[in-house]
């Protein structure tokens, strides 16, 4: 038995009475006439006002209709309409036809329903000339997002202010991912043992018997007949050097297993061919005491009777060295130089920080050669077979590192590798790696790479002359003495500690892991 209310109200609230013998004559044939009489009924209650805020009948009454219904109706796009008719779009969250009194916020009754296509177009501002009208959105077509590009350039502007105010703070888990895993060489060396200079701004100049046979080119075989120690390394995987205290003295830091950095090493290895392709260096530059080829040197200086630090003046190479400090790939190794940096050896990348910004403090007009990175000068060593002398650089910082990376197309297992002397290592020095060290106080050289094959450097570092100038008060030696004798007095009986305590920044693996 199908249930059949006798009595039915309309919208408009009127009461009608069913017809019994319909009843029984469609109960009979199995026909519901209930949804017949709800669409007759709608059809003819159309065009009245809508006087109630709410519906009473069950509108679930009308989703089983007879296909053979003598009345159709156009679907209304403001009503629920059948599964058979396709969805219409939503009403607009403010609707214009709903005028809204202030103390009745309720919308006005007695008001024309109006067609979606009314109601938009009276929603959308009138066309005028000032505006252009924007072409329809082709189907299916992915929306974008509205001002991504000035929100990225925000960002990315945001993220180097505070690089250039904060540099590189490595997270917990970054140092967790680099460190705990990384596994450690061991060496016989003292590092209180290397040639450093009284007050350790620089390092002792280097004595005959290390200038002895320094320009000389060793096979992998001579030095491991000399006793040296053939580090086969992947290039990506750090690998931390440890003195006989368990120092971290040096780093093979490595690089970051992403495509995007690997795309970013390509770019810097392409910008420095193209330059040594396109750009003549004369004879008198690609031969001085660190090797045959051409470097080029930009960022910061402190010597030779400068009052004050200064940008270096490449001369006819200054296009050149500005080139190569807006290469993107260029910059991304700098960046992780830096970040490398911080995770390895936090306290002396803090003394750099600090160096710098108090020297910002007093010249605000000088600037690092790269943002993200907090070193003060830079080297770009051109040529198609770079490899290096063993020499030290002396005037660097004594306790502290320079950050080399090699970029090229070779073979690192035949050749290419960097050897570092007082530690008897010869490190196999993949294209795109980093490598930390105390340039200063550790002799280095490389093997050349094979015939046929190609190798350029990028160096960063600090001129000990620098931190000197800072720690004097931003003054020279003599400006001191005479400005205030009682500080001159005090850091003059501090030079003897301050080897130690340079190298008391250095960071050992425990410290590191505790840390996290």
């Amino acid at each position: 038995m199908l249930w059949v209310p006798l009595i039915r109200k309309t919208r408009s609230g009127t009461e009608f009475a069913g017809l019994p013998r319909a009843v029984l004559a469609f109960q009979e044939r199995t026909f519901d006439y209930a949804p017949l009489v709800q669409r007759a009924v709608a059809c003819e209650h159309e065009g009245q006002a809508d006087h109630e805020e709410h519906d009473e009948h069950d509108s679930d009454d009308l989703n089983t209709v007879d296909d053979e219904s003598p009345c159709t109706l156009e679907p209304d796009p403001f009503d629920e309409v059948d599964e058979q008719y396709p969805p219409s779009p939503p009403a607009p969250a403010h609707d214009p036809f709903d005028d809204v009194d202030d103390e009745n916020p309720h919308p006005k009754k007695h008001r024309q329903r109006a067609s979606f296509d009314e109601v938009v177009a009276s929603a959308s501002p009138p066309h005028t000339g000032a505006h252009r009208q924007r072409p329809a959105r082709p189907p299916n077509a992915p929306r974008k997002k509205k001002n991504s590009e000035a929100s990225h350039a925000r960002r990315k502007i945001k993220r180097i202010k505070a690089k250039a105010e904060l540099g590189h703070k490595p997270t917990a888990s970054t140092v967790h991912a680099h460190v705990r895993p990384a596994a450690p060489l061991e060496s016989a060396l003292d590092a209180s043992s290397l040639p450093t200079t009284f007050g350790a701004y620089a390092a002792k100049v280097e004595g005959p018997d290390e200038r002895r046979g320094r320009t000389v080119w060793r096979s992998l075989l001579e030095f491991t007949a000399r006793g040296f120690k053939i580090i086969q390394w992947d290039g990506i995987h750090p690998r931390p050097i440890l003195d006989r205290y368990g120092r971290i003295v040096a780093v093979l830091a490595g690089q970051p297993d992403h495509p995007d950095y690997r795309a970013a090493t390509n770019l810097a290895f392409a910008a420095m061919r193209n330059a040594t392709n396109a750009t003549r260096f004369p004879a008198a530059m690609k031969k001085h005491r660190r090797g045959l080829f051409a470097a080029v040197n930009v960022g910061l200086s402190y010597g030779k009777g400068q009052s004050i630090p200064g940008w270096l003046d490449g001369k006819d190479y200054r296009e050149l060295a500005e080139e190569m400090l807006l290469n993107t790939g260029i910059q991304r190794m700098a960046g992780f130089a830096d970040a490398a940096f911080a995770i390895w050896a936090p306290r002396l990348h803090a003394y750099y920080k600090n160096c710098d910004a108090k020297l910002r403090i007093r010249h605000p007009d000088l600037r690092r050669p790269f943002v993200g990175s907090v070193y003060f000068c830079a080297a770009f060593n051109f040529g198609r077979n770079v490899w290096t002398f063993k020499h030290r650089d002396v005037l660097n910082l004594a306790f502290g590192w320079c950050a080399i990376q090699a970029l090229g197309r070779y073979d690192s297992t035949l050749g290419g590798h960097l050897v570092l002397w007082d530690l008897k290592l010869v490190v196999e020095f993949p294209h795109g790696a980093l490598i930390l060290l105390p340039s200063a106080t550790i002799a280095h050289s490389n093997i050349p790479v094979r015939a046929g094959e190609e190798r350029v450097s990028f160096t960063q570092f600090s001129a000990g002359g620098i931190f000197r100038y800072v720690d004097n008060g931003c003054q020279t030696v003599a400006e001191l003495e005479r400005n205030d004798p009682e500080k001159f007095a005090r850091l003059s009986a501090q030079m003897a500690s301050r080897w130690e305590e340079g190298l008391s920044l250095l960071s050992t693996m425990d410290e590191l892991l505790e840390s996290q």
